[in-house]
């Protein structure tokens, strides 16, 4: 299976809870570089997972649209999200050959680090990176790194 991997991009702090907090302007600018890096470059997972949260949503939507997808929510990737919980319901995509996650950190550096078998806390996923990781082995360290690109080299 091919993974990409999506940090949500940049967001406000200004909201009433952590839960509610939106793009900022440079999020959004972040969203459609890595809409129109995935085009260019024929990156077209065949389903793209989201976090529930807001700013993982805003973000996962341009490239969706980019793409001429849908973006399926999925809970488990809300704060917080294990790395194995994380193996375990991308066994359940029947045929996924690719699926995108957008989601957050720490919990996007944790499942990185387990598919490559280092520490979790070794990896720093910035705001709207990318990362491509071929899971040869849905297990720690059953990955390989194919790229990691932060939003302004896009």
């Amino acid at each position: 299976m091919n993974l990409y991997i999506l940090r949500h991009a940049n967001a406000d702090t200004d909201a009433p809870t952590d839960d509610a907090r939106e793009l900022s302007e440079k999020g959004r600018e972040q969203a459609k570089s890595v809409a129109k890096f995935c085009a260019r470059h024929g990156i077209r997972p065949d389903v793209i997972f989201s976090s529930p949260l807001i700013r993982a949503q805003q973000t996962a939507r341009p490239v969706a649209k980019e793409l001429g997808m849908e973006v399926t929510t999925a809970r488990w990737l809300a704060c917080g999200a294990e790395p194995e919980g994380i193996l375990s319901q991308l066994a359940t995509v029947k045929g996924g050959a690719a699926a995108m996650l957008v989601g957050h950190q720490p919990d996007l550096g944790e499942l990185i680090g387990h598919l490559l078998g280092t520490a979790g806390d070794s990896i720093n996923v910035r705001k709207a990176s990318l990362t491509h990781i071929e899971v040869l082995v849905p297990r720690k360290a059953g990955g390989r790194l194919e790229f990691s690109l932060p939003s302004r080299l896009m």
